[in-house]
């Protein structure tokens, strides 16, 4: 039950709404007119910082999903150590009860047949 949740976190964390971009886009229109030479650094500057605003959600997003891959993949690393640790210890015990099944069956192959009358 707790994957499901983790996995549901996952979907939520993935949706992406690109709306409010779009309409920074829109606006930012007037931003990205043709300027003459000597207003050509500060628009540089300006497009810059529209690019970072831009991009600071998307951004945001991936060191998100990166974080919960990171998260996922410690979680799967763990499980499988544990899962081979029982492996393992099922293996032992496996081999034990062959050994004890061994013993019985040639005890019992040693004991006297039953007399009868």
């Amino acid at each position: 039950m707790k994957s499901a949740n983790k996995l549901s976190e996952i979907d939520k964390t993935s949706e992406i709404d690109f709306s409010e971009d779009i309409q920074k886009l829109t606006s930012a229109r007037a931003a990205l007119r043709p300027v003459d030479e000597t207003d050509g650094e500060t628009a540089g500057r300006g497009v810059g910082t529209l690019m970072d605003r831009l991009s600071e959600a998307p951004r945001r997003e991936i060191e998100g999903l990166v974080g919960t891959l990171m998260t996922l993949h410690k979680k799967l690393q763990t499980d499988g150590d544990r899962i081979q640790h029982e492996i393992e210890h099922y293996t032992a015990l496996n081999r034990c009860v062959m050994q004890l099944t061994t013993i019985v069956a040639d005890s019992v192959g040693k004991l006297p047949a039953p007399r009868v009358n």
